[in-house]
């Protein structure tokens, strides 16, 4: 399988990054094809802009989305933009690896998302969710978070981490048309024991090391909506 890890951290000796090299490891072990985006290693520029684009369509008013469609088309999208989206292309599989900020990805992440799951190729029309442009690839959250684990869930303090990860997992990863995998999450990581750490590790070598086991999330399919998206009687 081939396999694109897009890591967004800016220690590299965090925890986060510990897990990302495990993930490697293991799935090198199996012999797994590996690509790396190390978005701050890489400087990666997380601005949306004008810049974006070595042509434009329209030179007086910029739309974003419409750019995209022309760029990628006429090979005029950044440079960039261009290597991450062949690598997404490329990849079977996509793990996703950061730390939460503010019941969110990192800026930087949230800028790779931005910029390259462009229109025309990853979405656009009603080309979404299980009729996505990146339909047949899979999606895998591994993210770490300082709150404990009773502090999320139905009637907690910080509420379902499912909402919390809704936005990323439904409105990004299943919206371009990801299967998406049930996310791996590392609780409290600041606090916790090396023992406590080390159990995160093997979790997560379990995890890599029978990834064809982990479950998908489910969401609701195009078919059942008619063709102006009401839901099918």
């Amino acid at each position: 399988m081939k396999i694109l890890i897009v890591h967004a951290h800016p220690e590299a000796q965090s925890f986060t990054a510990a897990l990302k090299d495990k993930a490697i490891e293991v799935l090198k072990a199996q012999g797994h094809e590996i690509a790396l985006s190390d978005l701050y290693e890489m400087n990666w520029n997380p601005v949306a802009s004008a810049d974006d684009f070595l042509d434009r369509e329209n030179e007086d008013y910029l739309v974003y989305a419409l750019e995209q469609r022309k760029a990628v088309k006429n090979k005029t999208i950044a440079p960039d933009i261009q290597a991450e989206l062949d690598k997404l292309l490329w990849a079977d599989l996509v793990i996703f690896s950061f730390p939460i900020y503010w019941f969110s990805v990192p800026a930087i992440l949230k800028g790779w998302f931005d910029r390259v799951l462009v229109s025309g190729i990853c979405y656009g029309g009603k080309r979404f969710y299980d009729r996505g442009g990146l339909v047949g690839k899979k999606a895998l959250v591994m993210c770490t978070l300082g709150g404990r684990e009773h502090m999320f869930g139905e009637g907690a303090i910080h509420g379902p981490l499912e909402d919390m990860l809704r936005p990323l997992l439904r409105g990004t990863l299943r919206y371009v048309g990801f299967d998406v995998l049930a996310p791996f999450v590392a609780w409290h990581v600041p606090y916790v024991s090396d023992e406590i750490r080390q159990s995160y590790l093997d979790e997560c070598e379990k995890i890599f090391t029978n990834i064809g086991e982990v479950e998908f999330l489910k969401f609701p399919s195009m078919s059942d909506f008619d063709e102006q998206l009401y839901p099918q009687k």
